[in-house]
């Protein structure tokens, strides 16, 4: 019995509730997912938290019960009749929508529901359930579809197990980013750009320097070189790709320039391949390997969008290596190697790592191409000491792939990096290198985004650390707060002597009290404050304070220069 298992038979518990109590209830989906589940629901009225509480208490009822869990199936007419019968519109265009000969049943107690399983073997087995909120959503994700009523709920084994995951979850949101952006004046979505699109203030603009600036300096001393691409194409070069057969649905719309279709662009590969492209390459030439900071665009339904969890412009920390098959084994590992690197320079130290291998159907490239990435990937893995899990047929069908999750500083687990193999763009777009032997031959070409994309990953770094940076990530790592208008000169002249050192300074010398100033200061997160009176104008010193500690007493600054510098370098270390 897994939590799988559980969970999606507490989301039928759920249905079974509200339909006790709302008969005409109208039932959409009901999944488990990664922390819990949900039933979709078109109801007769808005439901309130009261209406969650009387809900819970059925589902408890039920659980208690011990029902057994039924499964059956029933060919294509006697589905119809039974799901007319129940007037349940929605299930019946999943019918429709699946078109089968056959469709499976799960039956518990008086509810029935389309279903394919997997279930526990009663709902006693379900453990201990939590309603969690109420959101709308709109049925199959489009604006075009009624809005349904969502339950949020969740399910663990044990009493213990529930409240570390509710306590997980007022963490969360007191960290939540979009919060917390907003607070620290990070960025914003304005609905006179468009949802989805972000607009970078100063702030968070300087820590998206900070990050760029890393990421680049490390693909340079990695033997990368860096692109710039365009970020439209013609209607063609998205032909060539296959994005127009495939992936259309997500692309925005075309602008006609010059009688030509163009499309701004969802990947940033067609790009990369063209440049590869420009020359003939031999052997000795390679591995190439393109790095781009890359903004593409994709179109997400409205109801996905998430702060700058899910976006519909976003900046990839794109990459493409391109080798000979002899190359694939140390290019896998070196890539690796600076994935995990520049995650732990952000503060990420536990990891979880899947492997997704071939399909057993509908996948392009030979056999022999997929073992050898398969066994490069594999071996890159365990040459970390990590453990992984293997995604048998989990692989997309262009190629093999390692997924990588990080974990948060409370234990939430987020997918940030993947490295792709890509058996399909080569042959798409005839590319090549002359071996050795004078033979013109398909190279092995491989993606790899290590951060995802900028704008998720500086949404996960804003909840990671809860919104104080550290030291070497903040925007303002030092933050002068004057006393008196008779210091702005010796504040002025620090101010200059840290900026001098490389150091982010701002100066409050408002006229406010300096307790405000403090107090406000501290809401702002900043590593450091240094608070500057006649006394430490007169000594020539810094009184000074960290986030989460307190004072720290005063010092030259000289020995706070030091200080801080000390505390840089063992970041680099």
């Amino acid at each position: 019995m897994s939590l799988f298992e559980q969970r999606h038979s507490a989301s039928h518990v759920l249905a079974q509730a509200v339909l006790a109590l709302f008969p005409e209830a109208k039932l959409g989906i009901g999944p488990a997912i990664e922390e819990g589940f949900y039933y979709d629901f078109e109801l007769p009225r808005a439901l309130t938290p009261l209406d969650l509480q009387k809900i819970e208490k059925r589902m408890k009822n039920i659980i208690h019960e011990k029902q057994p869990f039924k499964h059956y199936d029933l060919d294509r007419a006697q589905t119809e009749k039974k799901l007319k019968e129940a007037d349940q519109k929605f299930k019946l265009e999943l019918v429709d929508g699946l078109n089968l000969d056959t469709y499976s049943f799960y039956e518990n107690g008086p509810f029935v529901d389309l279903c394919r399983g997997p279930h526990v073997e009663h709902t006693g087995q379900i453990g201990i359930v939590k309603l969690l909120k109420i959101a709308g959503a709109y049925w199959k994700g489009s604006e075009k579809n009624p809005m349904l009523q969502r339950i949020y709920g969740t399910a663990f084994s044990t009493q213990e197990e529930l409240d570390a995951h509710l306590h997980q979850l007022e963490e969360a949101q007191k960290r939540d980013h979009r919060m917390l952006g907003k607070q620290l004046d990070l960025f914003s979505i304005s609905e006179d750009v468009g949802p989805g699109l972000i607009l970078w203030h100063p702030k968070g603009a300087r820590i998206r320097h900070i990050i760029e600036s890393y990421w680049k300096d490390m693909h340079f001393d990695s033997g990368y070189e860096l692109l710039y691409t365009p970020h439209v194409g013609r209607g063609n070069l998205w032909e060539t790709s296959g994005h127009l057969k495939f992936y259309k649905e997500n692309m925005f719309a075309s602008m006609d320039i010059d009688d030509q279709h163009y499309y701004v662009r969802p990947m940033n590969c067609p790009f990369h391949i063209l440049v590869y492209k420009n020359n003939q390459h031999s052997y000795r030439n390679l591995p190439i390997r393109y790095a781009e900071l890359g903004t593409v665009y994709r179109f997400e339904r409205s109801g996905v969008l998430h702060g700058l969890m899910r976006v519909r412009g976003f900046t990839q920390d794109d990459a493409h290596i391109i080798c000979t098959p002899e190359q694939v084994e140390s290019e896998i590992e070196k890539v690796l190697d600076i994935c995990l690197t520049i995650l732990r320079k952000f503060g990420f130290t536990e990891f979880k790592i899947f492997l997704s291998t071939r399909p057993e159907e509908k996948y392009v490239g030979e056999l022999p191409q997929w073992a050898m990435a398969e066994d490069a990937l594999k071996k890159a893995i365990e040459s970390q000491s990590l453990p992984y899990e293997v995604d048998q047929g989990g692989g997309a069908f262009y190629g093999p792939k390692i997924d990588i999750k990080i974990k948060d500083a409370i234990g939430r687990e987020w997918q940030c990096s993947t490295i792709q193999f890509d058996f399909n763009l080569p042959d798409r777009f005839s590319m090549s290198y002359v071996d050795s032997d004078g033979v013109k031959k398909k190279p092995i070409m491989i993606h790899r985004a290590l951060f995802g994309s900028i704008e998720r990953f500086f949404g996960i770094l804003i909840e990671h650390f809860e919104g104080a940076f550290p030291l070497w990530l903040a925007p303002v790592q030092v933050k002068l707060l004057t006393v008196t208008h008779e210091v702005k000169e010796y504040t002025d002249k620090c101010a200059a002597q840290l900026r001098a050192q490389g150091f982010r300074v701002q100066i409050d010398d408002t006229s406010e009290k300096i307790g405000y100033k403090i107090r406000l200061a501290a809401s702002e997160k900043h590593p450091y404050l240094a608070i500057i009176g006649k006394t430490e104008a007169e000594t020539n010193t810094l009184s000074l304070r960290q986030h989460k500690v307190g004072d720290i007493g005063s010092m030259p600054i000289e020995d706070a220069i030091q200080k801080w510098k000390d505390e840089l370098k063992f970041v680099d270390t």
